[in-house]
């Protein structure tokens, strides 16, 4: 028995990197996979199919079950279709992992528009469109009195979480996927789905090429030792925020190696508080208390 026997589940991106890794470890727990895959390059050009068919391939010669789907998640139809061509293939939809994304990295002041278009279209339209047409179809089973019992996984990052100088694009997007699963979560409940986002640190195409990262996520040269950046370590996560009966929603977790950890949203901390409007001169002395310097230093 696996932990996903019976669930079918949409993974975006699945052809390479995490998202491959979480196909392969839902496929081997049991789930039905849709392995879905435009096949582009890092930054988002080209379309070569052949990494999403050689996952499918790769789960189907094990003994499960996969098909491949090549729609751009960004798309408003591609979308649709993505999520039907779980329910026309399976017969069911329980899980959406949103995971597909680019990389175009550059300091503002040397970022195009259509660089910081490009990304904010994949990242953050690309989870609200098939969270979209997800929750419709998980609305109207509930409205017909089913139990639903639905799964979000969204994918955050450190960069947009803590922020990261090269990416204010990406991390854009990806402060904005935070917000967004919360919300979801917020407004999904009442139709049986839970919405929670993972921030993960693996090795990816994307990692090896983010300023300050790429030397730090080599493999270990002993392999005896544990590789704490090996994108396989992120998936079990997933996998558990997948399962039927898991009872988190709202939630973004840290998770690298063997670490998991809690992401605390924006949460408002020391304060300066008065039952009268504030003068300019008398904030320029009071500001300090919430960790402005000190004027008179």
């Amino acid at each position: 028995m696996g932990a996903l026997d019976g669930r079918v589940a949409v993974i975006t991106g699945a052809g390479r990197g995490i998202g491959r890794e979480h196909a392969l470890l839902f496929a081997a727990e049991g789930a039905k996979v849709v392995v879905n895959d435009l096949g582009g390059a890092l930054d988002g050009s080209g379309d070569d199919r052949s990494p999403a068919q050689q996952v499918v391939d790769e789960i189907n010669a094990a003994g499960g079950e996969a098909i491949v789907n090549a729609d751009d998640v960004a798309d408003w139809d591609g979308g649709k279709r993505l999520i039907e061509a779980a329910v026309e293939a399976f017969g069911d939809l329980h899980v959406l992992v949103n995971n597909a994304g680019i990389l175009r990295d550059r300091v503002i002041v040397n970022m195009t528009e259509e660089d910081w278009d490009s990304v904010i279209h994949v990242h953050l339209k690309g989870h609200f469109v098939p969270t979209r047409h997800a929750a419709t179809y998980w609305r109207e089973r509930s409205k017909a009195g089913e139990d639903v019992r639905a799964s979000i996984i969204n994918t955050s990052s450190t960069s947009g979480l803590l922020g990261n100088p090269g990416q204010a694009n990406y991390g854009a997007a990806k402060a904005g996927i935070g917000a967004f699963t919360v919300i979801a979560a917020q407004e999904l409940g009442r139709y049986g789905v839970r919405v929670n986002a993972i921030a993960p640190a693996a090795r990816t195409r994307m990692t090896e090429l983010t300023p300050g990262l790429s030397d730090i996520v080599k493999r270990p040269a002993d392999e005896a030792q544990f590789d704490v950046w090996d994108p396989a370590n992120v998936s079990p996560l997933v996998a558990y925020l997948a399962t039927e009966d898991c009872p988190m929603t709202g939630r973004v977790f840290f998770v690298q190696g063997g670490t998991v950890r809690n992401f605390c949203n924006w949460t408002m901390t020391e304060s300066i508080d008065r039952s009268s409007r504030w003068t300019v001169e008398e904030l320029k002395t009071e500001m300090v208390k919430l960790g402005a310097p000190d004027p008179a230093s």
